[in-house]
């Protein structure tokens, strides 16, 4: 007779419709199935499409299941994910996805799964927190105080389907961090929110690492000087402005570094890289830049040993990967939660109204590629990214057997 302790259970796992959020989901999904348990993965039909697709070889413990959202004329369902939504449709798609509850209910009574992982977002509370490691600026948090009250812009009978969650956790609550670097934290938060916080480890997806179709890009890192090279991304749903995009440009003028620089077009938009970029900077730079237009693959490029910086939003997935191969960050956050992720590195400076100039861009670069301050910032990334790999596999068996313990409990009680 199989024993309980034997038995496969299965989890559904539930992301917000976000592709920062998706991807390491999905990657945690991948570490618990090869830990025993069956999982239903749950999104949109097009993030299952766009995340998944090339991770799914030899993952048959993993079944994919697509969340119904209403159909709206101005929400078709290739809008039905974060990063393609224009920014004036993000309302309607957040009153989409709380309008799919009665489809996700459905889901739940027909997988029947022993545990459901869901994803959830943090409001801000007043409450003193005890680390002044953490300070935002007032731009900063002008702009998180707007962000906020538009998320929070919603019906009383749905004020628990975005953030009312956490409360609903049974007895633990996973987190993607490592003790190494969240300990102190993680321990404070545990106490304070009354329920246990597992860390998860890094979740870094190792297929876009050693996968895909990315030679030229990597060729081309390939003929640069160990820490030469700066990476700069901000992500899938950031977009600068001309006269940002003119200013970074001059920044990289001025600093005289290798780069490359990921250009994304917002939703319905094509940027003219010609149009933008400040008159012959593309000429000057033709041996020493290289500019991708969509797409590129940040963990793979990250882990070359050309790459000595990465000018990023300093959203979490991105600061974990950056600190997960080492590499420093010069931080040019621009909204939620990302000023408060600054810290592993240096920020542009900017002024009152969060503003930044050429200069402002060059003398963070300077600081970590060519001056010897960069020498102690890759000290500290490299110390963080060994504890990051080291505990990795603990955090990640810890957090399968606190998984189980929870699934043995509430079959005992049934």
């Amino acid at each position: 007779m199989e024993s309980k302790t034997e038995r496969r259970f299965s989890i559904l796992m539930f992301p917000w419709i976000a592709h920062g959020h998706v991807i390491p989901f999905f990657e945690l999904a991948k570490n618990l199935s090869n830990k025993s348990f069956h999982i239903y993965f749950c999104s949109t039909a097009i993030n299952l499409e766009d995340s998944t697709k090339n991770s799914l070889q030899e993952q048959s413990s993993i079944q994919l299941v697509e969340l119904q959202l209403p159909s709206f004329p101005d929400i078709p369902a290739h809008f039905h994910t974060m990063k393609n939504v224009p920014p004036h449709l993000m309302p309607r798609l957040f009153h989409a996805f709380q309008m799919s509850a009665t489809s996700f209910t459905d889901i739940i009574q027909n997988l029947k799964p022993d545990l459901l992982i869901y994803d959830v977002f943090s409001t801000y509370r007043d409450s003193p927190f005890p680390y002044p490691e953490i300070y935002v600026k007032d731009y900063e948090t002008k702009g998180l105080k707007a962000a906020v009250g538009q998320l929070m812009k919603r019906d009383e009978n749905e004020k628990d389907l975005s953030f009312g969650h956490f409360n609903l956790s049974q007895d633990i609550v996973l987190m993607k961090t490592c003790k190494g670097i969240d300990g102190k934290y993680v321990d404070y938060l545990s106490v304070l929110c009354k329920k246990k916080l597992v860390p998860v480890g890094p979740l870094v997806t190792q297929s876009y690492i050693n996968g895909g179709n990315d030679s030229e890009i990597v060729d081309w890192l390939t003929t640069k000087p160990e820490f030469s090279t700066v990476f700069i991304s901000f992500g899938s749903e950031n977009h600068l402005t001309k006269e940002q995009m003119q200013e970074l440009a001059k920044g990289l003028e001025i600093c005289d570094v290798n780069f490359i620089w990921v250009i994304r077009s917002p939703v319905g938009e094509t940027i003219d890289i010609d149009e933008v970029m400040p008159k012959g900077f593309l000429d000057l730079i033709s041996e020493r830049g290289l500019i991708v237009q969509g797409w590129a693959p940040q963990a793979k490029i990250l882990s070359q040993k050309s790459v000595g910086a990465f000018v990023s939003h300093c959203g979490t997935s991105s600061l974990t990967e950056s600190l997960y191969f080492g590499v420093p960050v010069i931080a040019l956050p621009f909204k939620f939660d990302q000023p408060l992720n600054v810290g592993a590195g240096v920020e542009v400076a900017r002024d009152e109204e969060g503003s930044f100039k050429s200069d402002d861009v060059a003398n963070a670069i300077n600081e970590v590629i060519v001056k010897m301050s960069g020498e102690k910032l890759r000290l500290r990334a490299t110390v963080l990214s060994a504890q990051m790999k080291n505990e990795e596999a603990e955090d990640m068996n810890e957090a399968a057997e606190q998984l189980l313990q929870l699934c043995i409990k509430f079959k005992e009680q049934t």
